[in-house]
């Protein structure tokens, strides 16, 4: 672990220029686990207090090797190629190739790196579930699960790749339509939902999975919320809309289980406060709850992805995202490394009221532990002092370095090792809400069917009823509700607006709504694989 010296604290620290990928550079020594400010300790914040050992322990953490939730997988990908992020080049820092600027901008090849590894982590993790399988010993709800699993991954690559082969426990696909490759992700679902369709009539007293709520593993309703993206999304897939088997799909979540909103009675301490800082909130409350640290019981979480600072790493969105200096902010056992931010037009999308403003970004003046400015006395401005802003110069060559709101979704702890304790949504009810709407919506043709789901939804983060609804406030009403949940490409797709402009992307190709298969991939399959077209 690293160490700072206490008397550091109450000054402004400076900061240095560094590549992104050279980051073992230090700012000042080494922090020691037994450091502490003001009682307060570098003490463990765990995330795994409900870890359950069983035949699938090994395939269900293979999701955090695919970048779920952390820097250069299907996290980066799906979230850089749209409209919510960028990672901004400064100068040489975070150029890497230009890979980061080619996703935003839809100009990426089948040699991209991201875009290589998300297809690898994928095929990788579900071999792991394969092997789960093979391995026997799974019981029939431990073999519904992992069919679940196996679906699930194969329709993260089906989202982004299109054309896939689809990998069981008896072998591999020949390269499937994207609509062969749905069919048979729908069809293991709804296997192991033990129905033959899904409807508001089912009946699911059949089904291998169960109603109870184990967490970080598979029941009913994970089941049914991931058939829930996948019929939403149905039409971009197979040219046939599915929008009735969505809206059923989140009505019997919403219905019968019991989750509930994370509202104003779900409080947990806010592991970032700053004993010297008075500013600092005291506990994290509601929507924030939902993303903290302590995350892992939120009553809203239906199915959640492990993460755990020493047992469960590769969550790291405070070093893909906040400034190197403000590892003195935080006490970071590393430094950060200054990629990530918000666009702008994205952040101003929020009302000022809006509990999700304030939970989802971190912008304006920064200071170290003690409550003193940190700077940056590498920076070509006049004033060296760190002060996030929510506009950006430019996409590249030169990005201003405190340029863009920070990703402050996930909170942080003090002391915070590089991999954070907060677990990760996979299926949460505020988007449950939000798909029942809008499958309501589009099944009526018109977009005030959706208005009571949205409204609960923005009853939560306070902000006042919208009193109509269009598909473009809808589409941007659940940009805020969903930031930094892997959705937003998905979401402009099936709304017709992948293809637009904004910032600094124009208007892309209509072919690039799929990513390229990797060239490597391609290569190594002995004809079995071919490329997208257009790529």
């Amino acid at each position: 672990m690293k160490t700072f010296n206490k008397i550091l604290l109450g000054i402004g620290l400076v900061s240095l220029t560094y590549s992104c990928t050279d980051l073992e550079e230090d700012l000042v020594g080494d922090l020691t686990t037994d450091f502490t400010v003001d009682g307060v300790t570098n003490q463990s914040f765990s995330g795994s207090a409900f870890t359950v050992s069983d035949g699938l322990t090994s395939a269900f953490g293979a999701l955090r090797g695919t970048g779920t939730a952390g820097h250069g997988g299907y996290f980066s990908v799906q979230s850089v190629s749209s409209d919510e992020m960028a990672v901004t080049q400064k100068g040489g820092d975070w150029y890497d190739g230009g890979i980061w600027l080619d996703i935003h901008r839809h100009t990426q090849t089948a040699a991209n790196g991201p875009i290589k590894d998300t297809w690898n982590g994928g095929y990788n993790a579900i071999a792991q579930v394969n092997n789960s399988i093979a391995n026997g010993g799974l019981d029939a709800n431990l073999t519904a699960q992992a069919k679940v699993l196996r679906a699930y991954l194969h329709w993260r690559l089906l989202d982004l790749y299109g054309r896939i082969r689809y990998v069981d426990e008896n072998g591999t696909s020949a390269q499937l339509s994207r609509s062969a490759g749905f069919a048979r992700i729908e069809g293991e679902i709804l296997s192991a939902l033990g129905v033959a369709s899904v409807s508001a009539a089912m009946d699911l007293s059949g089904s291998a999975l169960t109603t109870g709520d184990v967490k970080y593993r598979i029941n009913q309703f994970a089941a049914l919320g991931i058939l829930a993206k996948l019929y939403l999304n149905a039409e971009v897939y197979t040219g046939t809309a599915r929008w009735q088997e969505a809206h059923d799909a989140a009505d019997y979540i919403i219905s019968n289980g019991s989750y509930r909103l994370s509202d104003s009675s779900v409080s947990v301490p806010n592991p970032s406060k700053r004993p010297a800082v008075s500013s600092d909130a005291e506990s994290l409350t509601g929507y924030a709850a939902v993303f903290s640290p302590a995350n892992y019981d939120n009553p809203e979480i239906i199915w959640s992805v492990e993460y755990d600072e020493a047992t469960a790493g590769g969550m790291n969105f405070h070093q893909m995202s906040l400034h190197y200096a403000s590892q003195f902010t935080y006490l970071f056992q590393d430094q950060p490394w200054n990629g990530y931010s918000a666009l702008e037009e994205f952040y101003n999308s929020y009302e000022d009221g809006d509990a999700r403003k304030k939970a989802n970004f971190i912008i304006g003046a920064q200071t170290d532990f003690g409550g003193s400015v940190v700077v940056d006395l590498a920076s070509d401005t006049q004033d060296p002092a760190i002060t996030y802003s929510a506009s950006i110069n430019e996409l590249e060559p030169n990005a201003g370095r405190t340029d863009g709101a920070r990703l402050g979704k996930f909170s942080f702890k003090n002391f915070a090792r590089p991999d954070l304790d907060n677990d990760y949504p996979i299926v949460r009810l505020g988007d449950v809400y939000l798909m029942r709407a809008e499958a309501k919506a589009r099944v009526a043709g018109d977009w005030s069917m959706a208005a009571a789901d949205v409204n609960t939804v923005r009853a939560r983060a306070g902000v006042s009823a919208l009193g109509s609804i269009t598909a473009d406030s809808f589409l941007a009403e659940r940009g805020r509700e969903m930031f930094m949940e892997s959705s937003r490409r998905s979401d402009l797709i099936r709304f017709g607006k992948w293809n637009s402009t904004w910032w600094e992307k124009t208007n892309s190709d209509a072919y690039r709504i799929v990513m390229p298969i990797p060239a490597d991939a391609i290569q190594n399959s002995n004809g079995a694989l071919t490329q997208n077209q257009g790529y």
